[in-house]
């Protein structure tokens, strides 16, 4: 039988609980206009989405620079956006160079578009219809409120398991770089409803026809039909189609006024290089398939046909450079690298493999030049210990 010193201590720890969940905040969403807990301020939102948004655009291929007009574009039409939103956050927006079709948000308004979805869209409207979803998910908290529940369940178990009162917002230690979940996890189905209807307010407010976002959802619904492998791995994973949200989609712009462009025309011209290119980057993947197969020699055609196609692309140049490593040429490699970095030096990847490639050859003050740059833009265990090994 339980002692009456084991019961009085339990109810401390449900009174603590019970008071730790009275001392949080709530606040007033400027979104939905509900009051909700608010455990972590706006602050923490900020903070967090700086800090994690650099790594992912690394850890996504880096930014794409092969043509800055795309940037700028997709740049111009966030923004535009973002000025429609219910909240005021540093909103930032980036073409990462990665193929798959995907899009995400964290924290504090850091959206990245990859360069593979923006292929698949086929109008202004239907990327202003992606860009006002993905706002909505920072604007709203969809994130923050996803770490709230964790951080409730993680500070509930601490208080009964001590039967101490602690704060948890000291919890927020522990969640610091969680970017990479908060990109891949699956939104609740409430999050996508709210993200898809207020995403379409958003696009009314700042002149786009909301039936972009129509015709963007029957995209994704025709696609997840069709077992696309793409988008199964990719923006599905996190953003799941459906014919309930499609039928929304239609209600919701029926209650909005009528009219707002579509900017198909438009579309079209912002995207024609990327479209043009497209055959290059296919031949990129090809390459890489070729390589991991040890046929270097089909691989090399293939890089090689791609540059052709497109000279600017950074990732075209890493690949060629793991070519000629791969066939015992490093200084070749090392020119080809050095070619990858110029093209876009915020990428992590040249540098890391044009120090490990100096490394081989005794070149020590190049290698570790390479490496300590590699290492600032994105910290991997290869980058360092490599450094290590160059330490006297």
């Amino acid at each position: 039988m339980l002692g009456n010193n084991h019961h009085l201590a339990v109810r401390k720890a449900l009174g603590a609980v019970a008071l730790s969940f009275l001392l949080i905040s709530c606040a007033t969403n400027p979104v939905t206009g509900v009051s909700e807990l608010s455990l972590v301020d706006k602050s923490w939102e900020i903070k967090t989405g700086a800090e994690n948004y650099p790594k992912l655009r690394q850890m996504s291929g880096g930014d794409y620079l092969a043509d800055p007009s795309v940037q700028a574009y997709v740049e111009r039409i966030g923004q535009t956006l973002a000025r429609a939103s219910d909240r005021d956050l540093p909103y930032e927006f980036v073409v990462v160079n990665d193929a798959t079709p995907n899009a995400w948000a964290l924290p504090g308004g850091k959206i990245g578009v990859h360069r593979g979805l923006l292929l698949t869209l086929e109008s202004e409207a239907e990327l202003a219809a992606v860009l006002a979803h993905e706002i909505v998910h920072a604007a709203a908290r969809h994130s923050a409120k996803d770490y709230q529940r964790s951080a409730l369940l993680q500070g509930s178990i601490a208080l009964l398991g001590n039967a101490v009162a602690e704060d948890v917002r000291e919890d927020t230690q522990k969640w610091a770089s969680y970017g990479a979940k908060m990109v891949t996890s699956r939104y609740s189905r409430e999050a996508e409803r709210e993200s898809d209807a207020f995403g379409m307010t958003y696009m009314q407010r700042a002149g786009y026809d909301p039936q972009g976002a129509v015709a963007l959802q029957q995209t994704f619904v025709n696609l997840s039909a069709a077992n696309d492998a793409r988008f199964a791995t990719s923006l599905f994973a996190s953003h799941p189609p459906s014919q309930e949200r499609l039928q929304a989609n239609r209600a919701q712009a029926q209650r909005l006024p009528k009219g707002g462009q579509m900017g198909i025309e438009a579309y079209a011209r912002a995207m024609a290089q990327l479209r043009e290119a497209q055959p290059a980057y296919d031949s990129y993947d090809q390459a890489g398939q070729a390589a991991a197969e040890r046929d270097y020699s089909a691989a090399k055609a293939l890089i090689e046909n791609a540059i052709r196609i497109e000279p600017r692309e950074s990732l075209f140049y890493g690949r060629l450079g793991d070519i000629q490593a791969l066939q015992a040429q490093p200084e070749a490699a090392l020119e080809s690298y050095q070619q990858a970095c110029k093209l876009n030096p915020t990428h992590y990847y040249p540098y890391l493999r044009l120090g490990l490639t100096y490394k081989r050859l005794g070149v020590v003050s190049k290698a570790d030049d390479a490496l300590r740059k590699s290492f600032a833009l994105l910290p991997t265990q290869e980058a360092q210990a490599a450094l290590a090994q160059l330490s006297p």
